[in-house]
């Protein structure tokens, strides 16, 4: 899967989230996805300047995902080898990629209405939400599941699973063939990230 077409299947995942940059409360999983989701859409269907609605979605997402965690995941052994400078560089790129690619290409996705279905432990400190967005027309609905971990400072998203396919399994795939390819170095990597992150 390319990185536009992994940007694609995480915007159907967008059908979560919303209104106000402003940290809320959420008693448990269900209820934190529940509402991160109901501000994010807020954000990204307003009509508001393009260069607004990814300022306020970045805070979201900072507020919503586990940054640090997902980061180190998808660059998978490369983290452990990666330097000190290339791994904060990596972080702000990958972040900067995927909190782009939701904004602009939102705009693709309409009338969804996105359900939380339920909640279940996968641990002392770790959930599973299941979700459903459903379109409009005869289309079916898309399965949703967001692992949701726990932490001092609150309930964090540490993976994004669409009808059974994890969202960071599988950009830690890319990002391995990318580096790979590039002789092992992260530098590919990086290189490719700036180029998409400059594309705007």
């Amino acid at each position: 899967m390319s990185l536009r077409a992994f940007a694609r299947t995480v915007i159907v995942l967008a059908a979560f989230a919303g209104a106000s940059p402003i940290a809320r409360a959420a008693d448990n999983p269900a209820d934190f996805v529940a509402d991160l989701g109901q501000r994010a859409i807020t954000v990204l269907t307003s009509q508001t300047a393009e260069t607004d609605r990814e300022r306020q979605f970045r805070s979201l997402f900072d507020e919503g995902f586990d940054v640090q965690r997902i980061s180190q995941f998808v660059l998978g052994p490369y983290w452990r080898t990666a330097s000190e400078d290339q791994r904060r560089e990596f972080k702000e790129l990958f972040e900067s990629y995927v909190v782009h690619a939701y904004t602009v290409r939102f705009n693709e996705y309409r009338d969804e209405q996105f359900k939380v279905m339920g909640a279940r432990a996968e641990g002392d400190a770790s959930s599973l939400v299941s979700s459903q967005v459903v379109r409009g027309g005869n289309a079916p609905a898309v399965k949703i599941d967001w692992r949701i971990g726990k932490s001092e400072q609150g309930f964090k998203i540490t993976d994004v699973i669409v009808e059974g396919i994890s969202m960071a399994v599988t950009q830690r795939q890319e990002f391995a063939s990318v580096i790979q390819h590039g002789g092992g170095q992260v530098d590919a990597l990086l290189a490719l990230l700036r180029e998409k992150t400059a594309q705007r």
